[in-house]
């Protein structure tokens, strides 16, 4: 693949499969016999959210909110808007938001904030990624794929500048 010969990689695609499988199992364990709604943040979380589903082995559904605070930028704005809703209500439903990554956590209150006010029975928070040394809010992560230092990475689902969604890693642009 092209692009990947312009990215060095963090995490590869085994690496990626593996961790997804392990959360995969674990929230089957703790939603067996509940009403489960796993909750993708667009677009980023696309790939995830899919690899996420097949491994739980239980009934459930899987909704999409759309929510922009980047726009073209790389840097988050803080500034948070839904460009997408929810197709179906949450109320009494037990729901885990899929996201590809959370940094400065701005994005993720605003959505934790936001579906509190739709009653769900239970709201819980699965990450692919964390970068720590971006947050400007606490925010609770309950499942976690992987922490990350303050790299700008791409791949498995992120973009920069709407590029890289589809390589099969997560990796950071080569200099040069």
């Amino acid at each position: 693949m092209k692009l990947a010969q312009e990215l060095e990689i963090l995490f590869s695609a085994d690496q990626i499969a593996q961790r997804v499988r392990e959360m995969g199992k674990q929230i089957e364990r703790d939603y067996d016999g509940k009403d489960l709604v796993l909750l993708g943040v667009l677009k980023g979380s696309f790939l995830f959210i899919s690899d996420l589903a097949r491994s739980i082995d239980l009934p459930l559904a899987v909704d999409f909110i759309g929510l922009s605070s980047y726009g073209e930028a790389t840097e988050s704005s803080g500034v948070v808007k839904i460009t997408s809703d929810l197709s179906k209500p949450i109320e009494k439903k037990h729901v885990v938001i899929v996201e590809d990554i959370v940094d400065t956590g701005l994005t993720m209150r605003y959505l934790l904030d936001n579906l509190a006010t739709r009653h769900p029975a239970s709201v819980k928070l699965c990450t692919l990624l964390h970068k720590p040394a971006r947050a400007r809010t606490k925010i609770p992560i309950d499942y976690l794929g992987f922490q990350i230092e303050d790299r700008f990475v791409v791949g498995y689902g992120l973009d920069a500048g709407e590029k890289y969604r589809n390589v099969p890693f997560i990796g950071v642009k080569k200099h040069g």
